[in-house]
């Protein structure tokens, strides 16, 4: 039985660093099954025209799930299937221009060697990962990747540890591997993660975001400055644009400026915006990614840019859109 009175002298820290050391010096072990089979490995899931379909039982499944999610998330489209539900009806997921990775450590587990006389049938290519080449798995596998270690982590030797992590780094090889074959860049990272702060900043264009229509503070330059500054007051984006009735950008006035007169001293009562207004402007093209505008806007030290075709205003994007939208 398990003791449950922790003994005053235990040392946690200890422990952890054996662990750990353990677990280094299986990964060490593991460079030397980066081999032709690591190759052919690669090469046969970068020739699929299928998915990759990844299945392992206890331990290893939890693996085998976050090795599918990362071959997904780079561009190799994969999934996991548990075996025991494969057994009962999800091997129909799998096709014949799929490869599946199987994942036991001994090599010989119930629930995956049911299967393989199936998937042998279906002539479909089996990447083996065990720590046994002579296994019944690694003799039926087309590749066989060998992840053994000197031991696991677990003085019992029991509990999957440093196999688990062995198979893990092994998994992550192949899909970096496959990622730098395929040439994958981060926009094409930004498409399988569009909820996340890299998908945000890749995928998310000025257009999608910007104020436009009625939304978009405008006057013409016979306003006054009093009325320019109402429109600013309503629209509520520290500015205006000012324009003729085709929507032709002629100025702009912002906040900024605002201060700026009044340090100068002019009555805005009476003053018109043409008088005081700048010419011309920031302006961006609407299909620009909305992170490129907000380095443009920080490195001009502005809050607000005007989007527009040339001259032909199409809408107004303001820092505190890219905060809303996450880009910031």
């Amino acid at each position: 039985m398990a003791n449950d009175i922790l003994a005053s002298d235990f040392d946690f820290q200890a422990v952890g660093r054996e662990v750990l050391k353990t677990e280094r010096e299986g990964l060490e072990q593991l460079d030397q099954y980066i081999n032709g089979d690591f190759t052919r490995a690669c090469e046969k899931i970068f020739a699929c025209t299928g998915k990759v379909v990844v299945m392992g039982m206890g331990k290893s499944g939890h693996i085998g799930r976050k090795m599918a999610a990362t071959f997904a998330s780079t561009g190799t489209p994969a999934f996991f299937v548990h075996p025991g539900e494969a057994s009962h009806g999800d091997l129909g997921m799998v096709s014949r221009q799929d490869i599946v990775i199987l994942i036991s450590n001994s090599g010989e587990a119930n629930e995956i060697l049911s299967l393989i006389p199936v998937l042998k049938r279906l002539a479909i290519t089996l990447i083996c990962m065990t720590a046994n080449p002579e296994s019944t798995m690694g003799k039926a596998a087309d590749v066989h990747l060998c992840v053994r270690v000197p031991k696991e982590a677990c003085p019992l030797g029991l509990a999957p540890t440093s196999s688990t992590t062995a198979v893990l780094v092994m998994g992550d090889a192949l899909a970096v591997a496959l990622l730098e074959a395929r040439g994958f860049t981060p926009e094409d990272f930004a498409l399988s993660h569009p909820g996340g702060a890299l998908g945000r900043k890749l995928l998310l264009r000025v257009s999608d975001i910007m104020h436009s229509g009625d939304e978009i503070p405008h006057v013409s330059r016979d306003a006054s400055l009093r009325d320019a500054l109402l429109e600013i007051t309503r629209k509520n984006l520290g500015m205006t644009v000012i324009c003729d009735d085709l929507m032709k950008i002629q100025g702009i006035f912002t906040d900024g400026d605002l201060r700026r007169i009044f340090d100068m001293g002019v009555n805005i009562n009476t003053a018109s915006i043409a008088d005081v207004m700048t010419t011309g402007g920031v302006r961006v093209r609407p299909s620009l990614l909305a992170v490129d505008a907000l380095n443009l806007m920080q490195e001009k030290h502005i809050t607000c840019v005007m989007v527009a075709d040339g001259d032909q205003l199409l809408g107004v994007l303001h820092m505190h859109d890219m905060l809303r939208a996450g880009v910031v």
